[in-house]
């Protein structure tokens, strides 16, 4: 008779690290292509990006998980805090990501060129990883930067015969599973009750205007006289009045924020309408965050921008390692190399709500009230 195998059962198989983490398959697979021998720094150069790929696998499975977490009407507090302890997780694995870009830069530039030419065609484009990770996101697709002609995105995934990739298939695969994180975000923040009104409810779109002018009036009233404010802070006269004019210019964006009259020309008046209800949720969870029922939609917020900053960073420091090593030379996929790196991690933004609406908030003694918040409160009992 055999024993049992699964953990907890009686006697179970004995295992080794080796076996349990599959070391000497892990450690088999840095030959690099076509048999030709490989070199310490072309075995590094592998092995680093190894290591990225294993790093966005883990991100991937937590975001779709925080995905799912937000997906239904109701959000129990104890679900959205599994969600920001995911969210927390993949930030940090950003963070440390963002530091292996320094172990790259130990190859001088005459390293790496020794065996880049090997890696024509191949590019950082091929990631599908890390599009999936971008995909679950809610990177718009439209604002991708092409190289090499029209959907050279989705081309960098097929196979040389046109076939899709398995990292395509699983790329389509991921989209075709559900919502991004950006969506199913933007769906709970529209049903966020907002001074206890929730979308529906008699009177809700004038409640959220209500909200909205009562906020700006208070940002106009902590701002103060734009002219004397300018005044205080700067000596020449043409300094002071441009300052004064950004001051003024702040509030009109504010209110232009709000009402959502900075979409396109031609946005429905309903997506203007829901828009504006999702970033007047965004405010009203970031300034009354001291409201019990609101710790854990604040907690949300702030980790997806902590996240996001974390991807940015990693972008950036990418570009920098990339700059060190070749210059501005060409990407062995055919991009700008460089240029195209310090343009993505400028543009490539998801939660762009999220980070503008820190240029209106405001201190707390300069909020205005919000009234009766007993509908924030925990409740116990029946």
């Amino acid at each position: 008779m055999t024993a049992p195998d699964h953990p907890g059962a009686a006697g179970p198989r004995a295992t080794s690290y080796w076996d349990y983490l599959r070391v000497d398959a892990l450690l088999s697979l840095q030959g690099g292509v076509g048999g030709a021998p490989v070199s310490t720094h072309e075995e590094l150069f592998i092995v680093v990006h190894q290591i990225y790929e294993l790093w966005f696998k883990l991100a991937i499975r937590e975001l779709r998980g925080i995905r799912d977490e937000l997906l239904p009407e109701f959000v129990p507090d104890q679900r959205m805090s599994v969600a920001v302890h995911s969210l927390r997780r993949v930030g940090v694995i950003f963070e440390i990501a963002a530091q292996h870009w320094r172990v790259m830069e130990t190859l001088s530039t005459r390293d790496f060129l020794d065996f880049r030419e090997k890696l024509m065609r191949a590019s950082g484009f091929q990631s599908g990883q890390f599009r999936e990770v971008e995909a679950i996101l809610g990177l718009d697709e439209a604002a991708r930067i092409g190289y090499g002609g029209k959907g050279s995105q989705d081309r960098a995934l097929m196979n040389a015969d046109g076939s899709a990739s398995g990292s395509k298939s699983r790329l389509d695969a991921l989209r075709e599973s559900g919502p991004p994180i950006l969506v199913v975000l933007e769906r709970w923040l529209h049903r966020t009750p907002i001074l206890g009104s929730r979308p529906g409810d008699a009177g809700d779109a004038a409640v959220v205007a209500g909200f909205c002018a009562d906020y700006v009036t208070a940002m106009e009233r902590d701002i103060g006289d734009p002219d004397a404010r300018a005044a205080l802070q700067l000596e020449d006269p043409a300094a002071r009045s441009a300052l004064a004019a950004r001051y003024r210019a702040e509030v009109a964006r504010a209110r232009d924020f709000l009402r959502a009259a900075d979409l396109p020309e031609g946005t429905s008046d309903a997506e203007r309408a829901r828009r504006s209800r999702i970033r007047a949720a965004i405010l009203f969870i970031e300034s009354y965050r001291d409201l019990p029922l609101l710790a854990w939609p604040r907690e949300l917020l702030d980790s997806l921008v902590a996240l996001e900053q974390s991807m940015l960073i990693f972008r950036q420091r990418h570009a920098r390692m990339v700059e060190r090593e070749i210059g501005s030379r060409p990407g062995t996929g055919g991009s700008e190399g460089v240029a195209y790196l310090d343009s993505t991690a400028l543009r490539y933004r998801v939660f762009k709500d999220l980070w503008a609406v820190r240029t209106i908030l405001l201190r707390k003694g300069a909020l205005p009230a919000p009234g009766d918040t007993s509908f924030y409160d925990y409740r116990f009992g029946g």
